[in-house]
Protein backbone atom coordinates (compact mmCIF):
# COMPACT_ATOMS: atom_id res chain seq x y z
CA UNK A 1 0.00 0.00 0.00
CA UNK A 2 1.59 3.54 -0.98
CA UNK A 3 1.45 6.20 1.80
CA UNK A 4 -1.12 8.53 -0.61
CA UNK A 5 -4.35 6.69 -0.40
CA UNK A 6 -6.84 5.02 1.50
CA UNK A 7 -8.81 1.85 1.17
CA UNK A 8 -12.35 0.61 2.61
CA UNK A 9 -15.19 -1.67 1.24
CA UNK A 10 -18.27 0.54 -0.80
CA UNK A 11 -20.61 -2.69 -0.36
CA UNK A 12 -18.23 -5.56 -1.43
CA UNK A 13 -16.07 -3.72 -3.40
CA UNK A 14 -12.79 -2.90 -2.26
CA UNK A 15 -12.32 0.63 -3.03
CA UNK A 16 -9.20 2.07 -3.39
CA UNK A 17 -8.72 6.40 -2.97
CA UNK A 18 -5.64 8.59 -3.99
CA UNK A 19 -5.14 12.24 -5.19
CA UNK A 20 -9.08 13.34 -3.40
CA UNK A 21 -9.18 16.43 -1.24
CA UNK A 22 -9.27 15.05 2.01
CA UNK A 23 -11.83 17.76 2.43
CA UNK A 24 -14.21 15.88 0.41
CA UNK A 25 -17.48 14.38 2.47
CA UNK A 26 -18.91 11.11 2.22
CA UNK A 27 -21.83 12.40 0.56
CA UNK A 28 -19.88 14.91 -2.13
CA UNK A 29 -17.64 11.38 -2.57
CA UNK A 30 -21.05 9.29 -3.29
CA UNK A 31 -22.77 11.67 -5.22
CA UNK A 32 -20.03 13.25 -7.41
CA UNK A 33 -17.46 10.42 -7.68
CA UNK A 34 -19.32 6.91 -6.95
CA UNK A 35 -22.46 7.19 -8.97
CA UNK A 36 -24.83 6.75 -5.97
CA UNK A 37 -27.53 9.17 -5.96
CA UNK A 38 -29.51 7.47 -2.95
CA UNK A 39 -27.77 9.64 -0.45
CA UNK A 40 -29.46 12.71 -0.40
CA UNK A 41 -27.87 16.57 0.99
CA UNK A 42 -30.72 17.67 3.18
CA UNK A 43 -29.38 20.59 5.65
CA UNK A 44 -25.51 19.51 5.05
CA UNK A 45 -24.87 20.05 9.25
CA UNK A 46 -26.14 16.63 10.47
CA UNK A 47 -29.39 17.59 11.49
CA UNK A 48 -32.30 16.08 9.14
CA UNK A 49 -30.84 12.68 8.12
CA UNK A 50 -31.20 12.61 4.35
CA UNK A 51 -27.61 11.66 4.41
CA UNK A 52 -27.94 8.65 6.64
CA UNK A 53 -25.99 6.07 5.49
CA UNK A 54 -24.23 2.82 7.50
CA UNK A 55 -20.40 2.17 7.96
CA UNK A 56 -19.75 -1.82 9.08
CA UNK A 57 -16.69 -1.47 11.65
CA UNK A 58 -14.33 -4.69 12.29
CA UNK A 59 -13.32 -5.07 16.04
CA UNK A 60 -13.53 -7.86 18.36
CA UNK A 61 -13.85 -10.34 15.80
CA UNK A 62 -16.95 -9.31 14.89
CA UNK A 63 -18.70 -6.47 13.08
CA UNK A 64 -20.56 -3.46 14.35
CA UNK A 65 -23.45 -1.42 12.18
CA UNK A 66 -23.37 2.21 12.81
CA UNK A 67 -25.40 5.22 11.40
CA UNK A 68 -23.63 8.39 10.49
CA UNK A 69 -24.44 11.50 8.92
CA UNK A 70 -22.73 11.56 5.31
CA UNK A 71 -22.61 15.03 4.85
CA UNK A 72 -20.57 15.61 7.56
CA UNK A 73 -18.27 12.76 7.67
CA UNK A 74 -14.96 13.49 5.46
CA UNK A 75 -13.51 10.49 3.49
CA UNK A 76 -10.07 9.78 5.80
CA UNK A 77 -12.58 8.28 8.40
CA UNK A 78 -13.28 5.38 5.84
CA UNK A 79 -10.15 4.05 6.04
CA UNK A 80 -10.54 0.08 6.64
CA UNK A 81 -14.04 0.25 7.08
CA UNK A 82 -17.20 -0.96 5.03
CA UNK A 83 -19.85 1.69 3.55
CA UNK A 84 -23.04 1.10 3.21
CA UNK A 85 -26.02 2.92 0.95
CA UNK A 86 -29.46 2.48 0.05
CA UNK A 87 -28.54 0.97 -3.04
CA UNK A 88 -26.86 -1.97 -1.46
CA UNK A 89 -29.50 -3.25 0.12
CA UNK A 90 -31.59 -4.99 -2.46
CA UNK A 91 -30.41 -8.92 -2.67
CA UNK A 92 -30.87 -9.33 -6.14
CA UNK A 93 -34.14 -9.01 -7.20
CA UNK A 94 -35.56 -9.08 -3.72
CA UNK A 95 -35.55 -5.84 -1.72
CA UNK A 96 -34.62 -5.82 1.78
CA UNK A 97 -37.06 -6.35 4.95
CA UNK A 98 -36.29 -2.98 5.74
CA UNK A 99 -37.27 -1.72 2.07
CA UNK A 100 -40.09 -4.09 1.82
CA UNK A 101 -41.37 -2.94 5.41
CA UNK A 102 -41.30 0.44 3.98
CA UNK A 103 -43.09 -0.03 1.19
CA UNK A 104 -45.99 -2.44 2.91
CA UNK A 105 -46.27 0.31 5.32
CA UNK A 106 -46.25 3.25 2.99
CA UNK A 107 -43.78 4.70 4.65
CA UNK A 108 -42.09 6.69 1.83
CA UNK A 109 -44.45 10.01 0.54
CA UNK A 110 -42.56 12.38 -0.98
CA UNK A 111 -39.50 9.84 -0.79
CA UNK A 112 -36.72 12.68 -0.73
CA UNK A 113 -35.87 11.51 3.07
CA UNK A 114 -37.02 7.84 2.65
CA UNK A 115 -33.09 6.12 1.72
CA UNK A 116 -31.87 7.84 5.36
CA UNK A 117 -34.81 6.33 6.88
CA UNK A 118 -34.37 3.39 5.75
CA UNK A 119 -30.21 3.51 6.93
CA UNK A 120 -31.35 4.05 9.98
CA UNK A 121 -33.91 1.27 9.98
CA UNK A 122 -31.46 -1.38 8.60
CA UNK A 123 -28.72 -0.30 11.16
CA UNK A 124 -31.22 -0.87 13.79
CA UNK A 125 -32.18 -4.19 12.61
CA UNK A 126 -28.54 -5.29 12.25
CA UNK A 127 -27.97 -4.37 15.68
CA UNK A 128 -31.35 -5.10 17.37
CA UNK A 129 -33.31 -7.97 15.28
CA UNK A 130 -36.05 -7.54 17.38
CA UNK A 131 -35.96 -3.94 18.90
CA UNK A 132 -38.48 -2.78 21.59
CA UNK A 133 -39.99 0.40 20.62
CA UNK A 134 -38.05 2.66 22.43
CA UNK A 135 -34.70 2.02 20.20
CA UNK A 136 -36.76 2.42 17.45
CA UNK A 137 -37.56 5.79 17.75
CA UNK A 138 -33.97 6.73 19.39
CA UNK A 139 -32.73 5.19 15.97
CA UNK A 140 -35.19 7.58 14.18
CA UNK A 141 -34.76 11.07 16.03
CA UNK A 142 -32.19 12.03 13.74
CA UNK A 143 -34.07 11.47 10.46
CA UNK A 144 -36.91 14.81 9.44
CA UNK A 145 -39.76 13.83 7.78
CA UNK A 146 -41.15 16.98 5.95
CA UNK A 147 -44.68 14.72 4.97
CA UNK A 148 -44.97 13.93 8.63
CA UNK A 149 -45.09 9.94 7.45
CA UNK A 150 -43.81 8.91 11.20
CA UNK A 151 -46.47 6.72 12.25
CA UNK A 152 -46.09 4.65 9.03
CA UNK A 153 -42.28 4.61 9.42
CA UNK A 154 -42.08 3.46 12.78
CA UNK A 155 -44.75 0.36 11.83
CA UNK A 156 -42.48 -0.63 9.27
CA UNK A 157 -39.53 -0.49 11.51
CA UNK A 158 -41.61 -3.31 13.78
CA UNK A 159 -42.68 -5.25 11.19
CA UNK A 160 -39.16 -5.52 9.51
CA UNK A 161 -38.24 -7.54 12.93
CA UNK A 162 -36.87 -10.81 12.55
CA UNK A 163 -36.56 -11.21 8.97
CA UNK A 164 -34.02 -13.59 9.42
CA UNK A 165 -30.91 -13.29 7.73
CA UNK A 166 -29.65 -11.01 4.81
CA UNK A 167 -26.74 -10.94 2.40
CA UNK A 168 -24.76 -8.89 4.60
CA UNK A 169 -24.96 -11.68 6.98
CA UNK A 170 -24.06 -14.53 4.58
CA UNK A 171 -21.46 -12.41 3.19
CA UNK A 172 -19.80 -11.58 6.73
CA UNK A 173 -16.83 -13.95 7.31
CA UNK A 174 -15.62 -12.63 3.41
CA UNK A 175 -16.29 -8.61 4.83
CA UNK A 176 -14.31 -9.56 8.00
CA UNK A 177 -11.56 -11.03 6.11
CA UNK A 178 -11.10 -8.04 3.81
CA UNK A 179 -11.47 -4.91 6.36
CA UNK A 180 -8.43 -7.54 8.64
CA UNK A 181 -6.26 -7.33 5.57
CA UNK A 182 -6.69 -3.34 4.87
CA UNK A 183 -6.27 -2.37 9.32
CA UNK A 184 -2.69 -4.62 9.05
CA UNK A 185 -2.08 -1.41 6.43
CA UNK A 186 -1.15 2.18 7.64
CA UNK A 187 -2.49 4.82 6.51
CA UNK A 188 -0.30 7.45 6.34
CA UNK A 189 -2.17 10.04 4.17
CA UNK A 190 -4.41 11.40 1.93
CA UNK A 191 -3.77 14.70 -0.27
CA UNK A 192 -4.87 16.65 -3.21
CA UNK A 193 -2.45 19.66 -3.65
CA UNK A 194 -1.82 21.59 -0.53
CA UNK A 195 -4.55 19.68 1.48
CA UNK A 196 -3.22 17.03 3.14
CA UNK A 197 -4.61 14.92 5.83
CA UNK A 198 -2.32 12.29 7.85
CA UNK A 199 -3.80 9.59 9.61
CA UNK A 200 -1.52 8.25 12.45
CA UNK A 201 -2.46 5.24 14.11
CA UNK A 202 0.04 5.57 17.19
CA UNK A 203 0.36 8.22 19.60
CA UNK A 204 3.68 8.76 19.21
CA UNK A 205 2.87 9.34 15.67
CA UNK A 206 -0.05 11.61 16.44
CA UNK A 207 2.66 13.42 18.78
CA UNK A 208 5.26 13.81 16.09
CA UNK A 209 2.63 14.66 13.62
CA UNK A 210 1.20 17.62 15.95
CA UNK A 211 4.79 18.91 16.68
CA UNK A 212 5.66 19.71 12.95
CA UNK A 213 2.19 20.41 11.88
CA UNK A 214 0.85 22.68 15.36
CA UNK A 215 -1.92 24.58 13.42
CA UNK A 216 -3.04 21.21 11.74
CA UNK A 217 -7.12 20.69 12.26
CA UNK A 218 -7.57 17.46 14.94
CA UNK A 219 -10.80 15.70 13.47
CA UNK A 220 -12.42 12.47 15.38
CA UNK A 221 -15.98 12.39 14.82
CA UNK A 222 -16.04 15.96 12.42
CA UNK A 223 -20.19 16.28 14.21
CA UNK A 224 -19.21 20.51 14.52
CA UNK A 225 -15.48 21.04 12.84
CA UNK A 226 -16.80 19.56 9.14
CA UNK A 227 -19.66 22.55 9.34
CA UNK A 228 -16.52 24.89 8.42
CA UNK A 229 -16.93 23.21 5.29
CA UNK A 230 -20.26 22.25 4.68
CA UNK A 231 -21.86 26.03 6.03
CA UNK A 232 -18.71 28.25 6.06
CA UNK A 233 -17.27 26.95 2.81
CA UNK A 234 -13.80 27.28 4.09
CA UNK A 235 -11.01 24.18 3.89
CA UNK A 236 -9.52 22.85 6.77
CA UNK A 237 -5.88 22.89 5.64
CA UNK A 238 -4.24 20.35 7.08
CA UNK A 239 -5.86 17.63 9.29
CA UNK A 240 -5.08 14.99 11.28
CA UNK A 241 -7.87 12.69 11.55
CA UNK A 242 -7.36 10.53 15.18
CA UNK A 243 -9.98 7.55 14.90
CA UNK A 244 -7.39 5.35 14.72
CA UNK A 245 -5.00 5.39 17.09
CA UNK A 246 -5.75 3.34 19.51
CA UNK A 247 -4.51 4.84 22.59
CA UNK A 248 -7.63 7.45 21.85
CA UNK A 249 -10.18 5.02 21.58
CA UNK A 250 -9.82 2.92 24.69
CA UNK A 251 -11.96 3.38 28.10
CA UNK A 252 -10.90 2.24 31.05
CA UNK A 253 -12.55 1.78 34.90
CA UNK A 254 -11.34 0.93 38.38
CA UNK A 255 -12.78 1.96 41.59
CA UNK A 256 -11.39 5.32 41.85
CA UNK A 257 -12.37 6.46 38.20
CA UNK A 258 -12.70 6.60 34.22
CA UNK A 259 -10.57 7.16 31.80
CA UNK A 260 -12.24 8.18 28.13
CA UNK A 261 -10.19 8.43 25.36
CA UNK A 262 -10.56 11.88 23.70
CA UNK A 263 -11.60 9.76 19.99
CA UNK A 264 -13.70 7.32 21.53
CA UNK A 265 -17.41 8.07 20.05
CA UNK A 266 -20.07 8.41 22.67
CA UNK A 267 -22.05 5.08 21.91
CA UNK A 268 -19.42 3.08 22.99
CA UNK A 269 -18.18 4.54 26.21
CA UNK A 270 -22.26 5.87 27.38
CA UNK A 271 -23.69 2.46 28.54
CA UNK A 272 -20.80 1.83 31.23
CA UNK A 273 -20.78 5.61 32.26
CA UNK A 274 -24.18 5.46 32.74
CA UNK A 275 -23.81 2.32 35.64
CA UNK A 276 -22.05 5.07 37.25
CA UNK A 277 -23.78 8.22 36.41
CA UNK A 278 -27.51 7.35 35.18
CA UNK A 279 -28.19 11.22 34.78
CA UNK A 280 -25.35 11.86 32.94
CA UNK A 281 -25.46 8.80 30.62
CA UNK A 282 -29.41 10.18 30.10
CA UNK A 283 -28.02 13.75 28.83
CA UNK A 284 -25.82 12.24 26.73
CA UNK A 285 -28.43 10.40 25.22
CA UNK A 286 -29.96 13.43 24.37
CA UNK A 287 -26.57 14.94 22.28
CA UNK A 288 -28.07 15.39 19.12
CA UNK A 289 -28.57 11.63 17.19
CA UNK A 290 -28.43 8.59 17.11
CA UNK A 291 -26.47 8.79 14.08
CA UNK A 292 -24.40 12.12 15.79
CA UNK A 293 -23.14 10.31 18.73
CA UNK A 294 -21.64 7.53 16.89
CA UNK A 295 -19.37 9.97 15.08
CA UNK A 296 -19.09 12.59 18.06
CA UNK A 297 -16.47 12.15 20.89
CA UNK A 298 -16.48 13.34 24.84
CA UNK A 299 -12.93 14.94 23.89
CA UNK A 300 -14.15 17.24 20.70
CA UNK A 301 -17.17 18.33 22.91
CA UNK A 302 -14.56 19.71 25.60
CA UNK A 303 -12.29 20.57 22.88
CA UNK A 304 -14.75 22.63 21.02
CA UNK A 305 -15.10 24.93 24.11
CA UNK A 306 -18.28 25.95 23.02
CA UNK A 307 -19.99 28.03 25.99
CA UNK A 308 -23.65 25.53 25.15
CA UNK A 309 -21.47 22.25 24.93
CA UNK A 310 -23.30 19.58 27.08
CA UNK A 311 -20.71 17.29 28.51
CA UNK A 312 -18.53 20.74 29.93
CA UNK A 313 -20.71 21.33 32.94
CA UNK A 314 -21.54 18.20 33.87
CA UNK A 315 -17.21 16.97 33.73
CA UNK A 316 -16.59 20.35 35.96
CA UNK A 317 -19.33 19.35 38.84
CA UNK A 318 -18.07 15.98 38.80
CA UNK A 319 -14.45 17.60 39.47
CA UNK A 320 -13.21 15.68 36.17
CA UNK A 321 -9.22 15.98 34.36
CA UNK A 322 -8.22 16.55 31.13
CA UNK A 323 -5.23 14.88 30.20
CA UNK A 324 -2.99 17.04 27.40
CA UNK A 325 -0.05 15.76 25.76
CA UNK A 326 2.42 17.48 23.37
CA UNK A 327 5.17 15.50 22.49
CA UNK A 328 6.16 12.86 24.73
CA UNK A 329 4.85 14.80 27.78
CA UNK A 330 1.77 14.27 29.38
CA UNK A 331 0.02 17.26 32.07
CA UNK A 332 -2.86 17.10 33.64
CA UNK A 333 -5.10 20.05 34.34
CA UNK A 334 -8.80 20.45 36.20
CA UNK A 335 -10.89 20.54 33.34
CA UNK A 336 -12.76 23.87 34.75
CA UNK A 337 -9.13 25.36 34.12
CA UNK A 338 -9.11 24.13 30.74
CA UNK A 339 -12.21 26.84 30.01
CA UNK A 340 -10.05 30.42 29.78
CA UNK A 341 -12.33 32.62 27.89
CA UNK A 342 -15.35 32.37 24.75
CA UNK A 343 -14.00 29.24 22.62
CA UNK A 344 -10.19 30.05 24.44
CA UNK A 345 -8.82 27.67 26.37
CA UNK A 346 -5.71 26.73 27.95
CA UNK A 347 -4.17 23.97 25.58
CA UNK A 348 -1.17 24.76 24.01
CA UNK A 349 0.63 24.91 20.41
CA UNK A 350 1.09 21.32 19.43
CA UNK A 351 -0.74 19.83 22.56
CA UNK A 352 -3.85 17.94 21.75
CA UNK A 353 -6.60 15.80 24.51
CA UNK A 354 -5.47 12.09 24.98
CA UNK A 355 -8.11 11.70 27.28
CA UNK A 356 -10.68 12.58 30.18
CA UNK A 357 -10.46 11.70 33.68
CA UNK A 358 -13.95 11.31 35.74
CA UNK A 359 -13.78 9.95 39.21
CA UNK A 360 -16.21 7.46 40.28
CA UNK A 361 -19.09 8.54 42.81
CA UNK A 362 -18.39 9.18 46.33
CA UNK A 363 -21.05 7.66 48.94
CA UNK A 364 -24.01 9.97 49.91
CA UNK A 365 -23.37 11.94 46.59
CA UNK A 366 -26.23 12.88 44.37
CA UNK A 367 -25.61 13.64 40.52
CA UNK A 368 -28.50 16.12 39.07
CA UNK A 369 -27.91 16.80 35.22
CA UNK A 370 -30.52 19.11 33.33
CA UNK A 371 -30.88 19.71 29.91
CA UNK A 372 -33.12 22.54 28.61
CA UNK A 373 -33.59 22.86 24.84
CA UNK A 374 -36.68 24.04 22.62
CA UNK A 375 -37.01 19.88 21.18
CA UNK A 376 -36.35 17.30 23.38
CA UNK A 377 -34.19 15.35 20.78
CA UNK A 378 -31.48 16.14 18.82
CA UNK A 379 -31.10 19.79 19.84
CA UNK A 380 -28.94 22.83 21.13
CA UNK A 381 -29.51 23.71 24.96
CA UNK A 382 -30.20 27.05 25.86
CA UNK A 383 -29.15 25.97 29.34
CA UNK A 384 -27.43 22.96 30.95
CA UNK A 385 -27.46 22.71 34.88
CA UNK A 386 -25.13 19.81 36.63
CA UNK A 387 -25.76 19.55 40.64
CA UNK A 388 -22.96 17.54 42.21
CA UNK A 389 -24.31 17.34 45.77
CA UNK A 390 -22.71 15.27 48.68
CA UNK A 391 -25.36 15.19 51.58
CA UNK A 392 -24.45 13.74 54.88
CA UNK A 393 -27.71 13.36 56.93
CA UNK A 394 -29.17 16.63 56.84
CA UNK A 395 -26.30 18.86 55.96
CA UNK A 396 -24.45 19.57 52.93
CA UNK A 397 -20.90 18.61 52.99
CA UNK A 398 -20.03 19.69 49.40
CA UNK A 399 -22.06 21.25 46.19
CA UNK A 400 -19.85 21.27 42.60
CA UNK A 401 -22.62 23.32 40.40
CA UNK A 402 -21.53 23.99 37.02
CA UNK A 403 -23.53 25.26 34.00
CA UNK A 404 -23.88 25.99 30.94
CA UNK A 405 -25.70 28.58 28.44
CA UNK A 406 -25.06 30.76 31.20
CA UNK A 407 -21.45 32.56 30.51
CA UNK A 408 -18.91 32.30 27.83
CA UNK A 409 -17.76 29.78 29.09
CA UNK A 410 -18.95 26.49 31.34
CA UNK A 411 -19.05 27.75 34.43
CA UNK A 412 -19.12 26.91 38.46
CA UNK A 413 -21.76 29.12 40.10
CA UNK A 414 -19.25 29.81 43.37
CA UNK A 415 -21.44 32.18 45.44
CA UNK A 416 -24.56 29.33 44.85
CA UNK A 417 -21.63 26.98 46.00
CA UNK A 418 -21.02 28.84 49.15
CA UNK A 419 -24.78 29.80 50.05
CA UNK A 420 -25.09 25.56 50.16
CA UNK A 421 -21.63 24.07 51.73
CA UNK A 422 -21.59 23.33 55.38
CA UNK A 423 -25.76 24.22 55.52
CA UNK A 424 -28.66 22.57 56.55
CA UNK A 425 -30.43 20.48 53.58
CA UNK A 426 -33.64 22.89 53.92
CA UNK A 427 -35.57 24.67 51.51
CA UNK A 428 -34.85 27.39 53.30
CA UNK A 429 -30.91 27.06 52.20
CA UNK A 430 -31.91 26.21 48.76
CA UNK A 431 -33.91 29.60 48.45
CA UNK A 432 -30.78 31.31 50.03
CA UNK A 433 -28.43 29.51 47.19
CA UNK A 434 -30.84 30.67 44.36
CA UNK A 435 -30.87 34.15 45.80
CA UNK A 436 -26.84 33.43 45.32
CA UNK A 437 -26.78 32.00 41.70
CA UNK A 438 -28.42 35.36 40.29
CA UNK A 439 -25.10 36.96 41.40
CA UNK A 440 -22.67 34.33 39.63
CA UNK A 441 -24.01 34.59 36.28
CA UNK A 442 -24.68 37.86 33.49
CA UNK A 443 -26.70 35.52 30.81
CA UNK A 444 -26.90 36.47 27.55
CA UNK A 445 -30.03 37.31 25.42
CA UNK A 446 -29.89 35.36 21.69
CA UNK A 447 -32.29 32.79 19.68
CA UNK A 448 -32.40 30.29 22.31
CA UNK A 449 -33.45 32.41 25.23
CA UNK A 450 -33.46 35.49 27.13
CA UNK A 451 -31.36 36.55 29.83
CA UNK A 452 -34.38 36.36 32.04
CA UNK A 453 -35.52 33.29 30.90
CA UNK A 454 -31.97 31.64 31.48
CA UNK A 455 -31.91 32.99 35.01
CA UNK A 456 -35.00 32.06 36.40
CA UNK A 457 -34.44 28.37 34.72
CA UNK A 458 -31.24 28.23 36.47
CA UNK A 459 -32.51 28.58 40.05
CA UNK A 460 -35.86 26.77 39.19
CA UNK A 461 -33.80 23.52 38.49
CA UNK A 462 -31.56 24.29 41.72
CA UNK A 463 -35.23 24.15 43.35
CA UNK A 464 -35.81 21.21 41.14
CA UNK A 465 -33.24 19.24 41.81
CA UNK A 466 -34.02 19.53 45.84
CA UNK A 467 -36.89 18.01 45.23
CA UNK A 468 -36.11 15.26 43.35
CA UNK A 469 -33.33 14.29 46.09
CA UNK A 470 -35.70 15.08 49.12
CA UNK A 471 -39.06 13.22 47.78
CA UNK A 472 -36.89 10.56 45.14
CA UNK A 473 -40.88 9.01 44.39
CA UNK A 474 -41.89 12.38 43.07
CA UNK A 475 -41.86 12.59 39.54
CA UNK A 476 -41.23 16.35 38.70
CA UNK A 477 -41.55 15.63 34.59
CA UNK A 478 -39.37 16.67 31.94
CA UNK A 479 -38.57 19.98 31.73
CA UNK A 480 -37.61 21.75 28.68
CA UNK A 481 -39.03 24.64 27.13
CA UNK A 482 -41.27 25.53 23.80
Amino acid sequence: MTDNQIQFLLNDRLTILSDINPNTSILQYLRNNAGKNGTKEGCASGDCGACTVVVAEYAGGNLRYKSLNACISLLPSLHGKQLITAEDLQDGNKLHPVQKAMVDFHGSQCGFCTPGFIMSLFALHKNFPEPKKAKTLEALAGNLCRCTGYRAIIDAAKAASSHGPDQFDRNKGQTIEALAIIQKETMQQLSQGDQVAYSPTTLTELSELMLAHPDARIVAGGTDIVLEITQMMKVLGTIIYVGNVPELQKFEQNESEFVIGAALPYTDFTPNLATEYHEFGEMIERIGSLQIRNQGTLGGNVGNASPIGDTSPVLIALNAQINLRKGNDNRVIPIEDYFVDYKVTSQQQSEFIQSIIIPTAKENMHLKVYKISKRFDDDISAVLAAFNLEIDGDVIKSARIAFGGMAGIPKRASNCEKALNGQPWTQSTIESAMTALATDFTPMNDVRASAQYRMQVAQNLLQKAFIEITQPNINTGVFYHA
